[in-house]
């Protein structure tokens, strides 16, 4: 159970890397800046990169280590 849970978060990281460069519906609901910042702008999009990389980088290292 807990490696489901952990492979979700990385494929949700890698979904949050991929809303940074790529923009259509599904991308666009899944933006952490949007849900944080009351008017997101396109300045704002490095936003989802970063926490991607924390997400999905914290993932693989759980699933590597344990």
């Amino acid at each position: 159970m807990d490696n489901i849970v952990t492979i979700i978060g990385i494929i949700y990281g890698l979904m949050l890397i991929l809303a940074t460069f790529v923009r259509n519906k599904v991308t666009e609901s899944i933006r952490i800046d949007a849900l944080l910042i009351p008017q997101p702008t396109d300045s704002t999009r490095p936003l989802n990169l970063v926490i991607g990389l924390l997400f999905a980088g914290y993932g693989i290292y759980s699933l590597l280590a344990g």
